[in-house]
């Protein structure tokens, strides 16, 4: 195991020069060599970089990966700078070190009182380490705290018969999951995910406004996430609401999220704790996923427009599913004493927003969130009254589309993330805000 982290200095170098290094470095078989033959990569990681497909992608991946690999790694990066015949960039690193020690014995200019965001200053001039980075943006946008729009009573009316139920109230339990610190020595990779509380605080809002008792959890193991989901899935209350919501947010890969001892909670035990077999009493009622984590390592570059601006079954059986209300179903219930019941698949009736595509990161900003946990939050509070949520996450999907990371200097700027949804919603999901039906 090495022993601590990159000396500060070594870090400040490859941040500030990160641009250059991502454009011009060489990354190939023998420049990998050089760094397992001191040690600093594993054969994993030396596999995991050359999969790359360009030569910026491995630049990116090994840059990722250097400042947690000791405090040897920055000169044993620098002898192979040499060692593969790319001594200017050698040089620039060492240059850039030179230049920074006579800045800081220069510098004693005292620090004004007066507030500036001195942290998104900072941000913008710093390529972050590995996990940190996959979450990573600086934006102008900030959470917006306008009140849920209400459903009208005509729009209920003409839409509630063709929609799942939603007129319980509280509407239904919502779980909030986010892990924004990590332990330095179980999961010393996985860096504070700052701004990771503004995304709890902005969910826990919007849901408390739409009807949901929201329990929000910070900071939980991976057995102490496994523990709260297991307990909420089995609340005696879903029996008397309609709808359920859970969010996850944390590092993660492809198809799995991090607890704070860096251990991994797999996304598909999640689902399965929620399903028709494991979770009865959410039968045939929506349960709703938000996901903000990273899906994989790649960071989304974008592309540059070509021609883009400058900058039918058994329908009868069906209707006799489960959850009808009123006389008519207790005169059915009645009749169908005895019958064998409806079966119903495994899992349905399910819909999960992802923050980022397969294999890619998700971006968040230090000071006002996640990209995805914004557009959500705006979507649901603007178009909830007379949207259904598949297409309010089509409309997110949109914004998400828009959006493009600002951090000049570094190999951030411009990057791009893209969200998704997958659904088993067997029927338009409508939440009706703010309204309360009297029947």
């Amino acid at each position: 195991m090495l022993e601590c982290g990159m000396l500060e200095r070594d870090k400040k170098a490859l941040r500030k020069n990160s641009v250059a290094l991502c454009k011009e470095l060489v990354v190939d078989e023998l420049f990998i060599q050089l760094l397992q033959a001191d040690g600093i990569l594993t054969e994993n990681m030396a596999e995991n970089i050359l999969a790359g497909e360009t030569s910026q992608k491995r630049s990116w991946r090994l840059l990722l990966l250097l400042p947690k690999r000791g405090p040897k790694a920055f000169q044993s990066f620098c002898s192979a700078l040499q060692g593969s015949e790319q001594q200017h960039l050698c040089n620039l690193l060492l240059q850039s070190q030179e230049m920074e020690a006579k800045e800081t014995q220069v510098d004693r200019t005292p620090r004004s009182s007066l507030p500036f965001p001195i942290q998104e200053e900072y941000a913008a001039k710093r390529a972050r380490t590995h996990a940190e980075s996959m979450e990573f943006s600086l934006d102008a946008d900030s959470p917006i705290n306008t009140p849920v729009l209400p459903c009208s009573p005509d729009f209920y009316l003409s839409h509630c018969q063709q929609s799942y139920r939603m007129k319980s109230s509280p509407r239904g339990y919502a779980l909030v999951i986010s892990n924004v610190s990590f332990d330095s020595c179980s999961a010393p990779d996985l860096d504070p995910r700052k701004g990771g509380e503004v995304d709890d605080e902005v969910l826990r809002k919007v849901f408390t406004e739409l009807d949901y008792h929201v329990s929000v959890h910070r900071d939980l193991t991976a057995q102490g996430m496994r523990t709260c989901i297991e307990t909420f899935c089995r609340r005696p209350e879903h029996r008397t609401v309609d709808s359920c919501v859970v969010c996850l947010l944390s590092h993660g890969v492809e198809g799995a999220i991090y607890g704070t001892d860096g251990k991994l909670i797999q996304l598909d035990w999640v689902f399965e704790a929620f399903d028709n077999a494991h979770c009865p009493l959410l039968q045939n009622k929506p349960k709703m996923f938000f996901i903000q984590a990273c899906r994989g390592d790649e960071m989304d570059c974008g592309v540059e427009q070509l021609d883009g601006p400058v900058r039918i079954s058994s329908p009868s059986c069906e209707q006799h599913d489960a959850g009808r209300e009123g006389e008519r179903d207790a005169d059915m219930a009645r009749r169908n004493m005895g019958r064998p019941r409806i079966k119903l698949p495994q899992r349905s009736d399910m819909i999960c927003g992802f923050a980022s595509l397969k294999g890619t990161a998700a971006m968040r900003n230090t000071k006002r969130g996640s990209w995805f946990i914004q557009e959500l939050n705006a979507a649901l509070r603007l178009h909830a009254k007379d949207t259904h949520l598949s297409d309010i996450l089509v409309q997110v999907n949109a914004r998400i589309k828009e959006r493009e990371g600002y951090a000049p200097g570094t190999a951030h700027h411009r990057c791009k993330e893209m969200s998704e949804f997958t659904s088993s919603l067997c029927k338009d999901l409508y939440l009706f805000p703010k309204y309360q039906p009297q029947y």
